[in-house]
This record gives C-alpha cells, structure tokens and sequence, in this order.
C-alpha cells in the first residue's frame, strides 16, 4: 500500500497549489513516503522538494484512504496524510518538475479544477479546526463514486 503526504500552506489569504499537467489539475505539494520516514518528516521534505520551502510546524489534519476501483474491483488503494501550515522559510522554486506552483486567494482555492476529494479537503481545512478522517473512492480516471468523512459536514 501506496502511503503519500501533502500540506495545504497558508501565507495571509493565500495558499500555495501545485497545477499538475496531466489534467490541470490544481492539488497540494506533497508526494510519496520513503520507508521508515515519518509522515511529518515526509511532508516536510516533499514539500522542499517540491517547492523550495521548508515548513516550520505543519499540523496534521487529515488522514485518508483513497481506492481507484474499476468494475467493482479495487485497482489501487493508498493513504494519504494531508497538513497544514502557516510559517515556513526559504524562496520559493522557479520551476518544478511536477507542475506550476500558484499563489491562489483562499476565496478562489475552491473554485479550481481539482479532484473532489481534494475539494473536500481543502474546504474542511479552509472552514474547520480540527482532524479530518476519509475515504475516499474514484474510478481510474478520478470520478468521485463515493466518499465518507468524519466529522460529516
């Protein structure tokens, strides 16, 4: 099983998004966990990696499951851990190999193309305080066919 971790970063009324090219897609900076990391350590470094900023105390605030079934049948299933953070240092990349990062106003984050799942996420992180549970189910080509949070909105 697949384990990733990302972070939604927040500077005054903005949060950094990574568009990805495949879709165009807007998604958190984050990636794949390395073995023995921790999910915090991974977030950290992922998101240098990604960006170029180091983040100072992120905060866990969702832990997931997220299945891509075709037919009925899973295909793939992976965690997913997803922080937030408010302070970081350093200068932000002038490129990354895994899309274009954007500064975005926090009232237009929702409005993006992204997953719904992520929609989901970036919503309850934006309006609420506390950790998030979930999971959610996609079809290969990332159509939401179900999910389940905790606490329900």
């Amino acid at each position: 099983m697949r384990r990733v971790t990302n972070c939604v970063l927040k500077d005054g009324n903005h949060i950094l998004m990574l568009k990805k090219p495949r879709r165009g897609w807007y998604a958190m900076p984050g990636g794949k966990m390395e073995e023995g990391e921790s999910i915090k350590d991974a977030a950290v470094r992922e998101f240098k990696e990604e960006t170029g900023l180091k983040l100072i105390n992120p905060e866990l605030k969702g832990a997931f499951t997220v299945i891509e079934k075709e037919d009925g049948v899973t295909e793939q299933e992976w965690m997913m851990f997803t922080f937030f953070c408010s302070s970081y240092e350093g200068k932000l990349v002038d490129h990354c190999d895994e899309g274009d990062l954007e500064w975005v106003p926090t009232e237009e984050v929702l409005n993006k193309p992204m997953a719904e799942g992520d929609r989901s996420i970036y919503h309850h992180i934006l309006h609420h305080d506390n950790l998030l549970y979930g999971t959610f189910i996609y079809t290969q080509d990332y159509k939401l066919l179900d999910k389940k949070l905790d606490p329900n909105p």
